[in-house]
């Protein structure tokens, strides 16, 4: 499998800066959308590098350092709780990868992005579903995202420790689901994902 197929064919068209983008966290009942973009140099593969949710949490930490000291540039970015409500989960995650791609110093000029649509964004981008398995760069902003928004939930457990956020990080486990219905939410719950939840225990 060619991991930079489609970084070698921005390359190829005469782009100079191809980056990658992808997002974590629109399933959560619970926490922003993490998105990242990574720059990395041109013809390089980082081994062990994969889509971030073949990897064990073990392994996306030790990669996490790798990556931002391999690329020649990365910007994480996020959409609140708040944006998510306003905008739906799909347009907020859009806003992330958008300020993730335009927080890039240097700035790409071309942009792969993981999924079946572009965000609002100035440079040329394709979308590559799957991008995570099939593109170096995509790969490495799964990780970036994933543990990033995985830290920032782990900090959220410690702030409301009866949700055990630190096992799930927000995702709707029956654990979860059932804090939820005894504990009532909390400020970084999404209201429009519980609905459901409420719905079928007839709150």
């Amino acid at each position: 499998m060619d991991w930079l197929e489609y970084e070698n064919k921005a390359y190829d068209e005469g782009y100079l800066s191809v980056c990658g983008v992808d997002e974590a966290g629109r399933g959560p009942l619970a926490g922003p959308v993490c998105a990242a973009a990574v720059i990395l140099p041109k013809g390089v593969i980082i081994e062990g590098v994969n889509d971030s949710k073949k990897l064990t949490e073990k392994k996306r930490e030790k990669l996490f350092d790798i990556i931002k000291e391999k690329s020649l540039a990365y910007c994480v970015a996020w959409a609140d709780v708040s944006e998510i409500e306003k905008l739906n989960i799909l347009n907020a995650a859009m806003l992330a990868m958008k300020r993730a791609v335009e927080g890039l110093k240097p700035s790409a000029d071309y942009a792969i992005i993981d999924g079946n649509k572009t965000p609002d964004i100035k440079i040329e981008c394709e979308a590559v579903v799957k991008g995570d398995s099939k593109s170096m760069s995509v790969a490495a902003a799964s990780i970036l995202a994933k543990v990033s928004r995985d830290r920032l939930m782990l900090k959220y457990a410690e702030e409301y420790p009866q949700y055990g956020f630190e096992k799930h990080k927000g995702y709707g486990t029956k654990a979860h689901c059932d804090a939820i219905l005894e504990y009532g939410e909390t400020p970084i719950h999404r209201p429009s994902f519980l609905k459901k939840l409420y719905d079928k225990a007839g709150k």
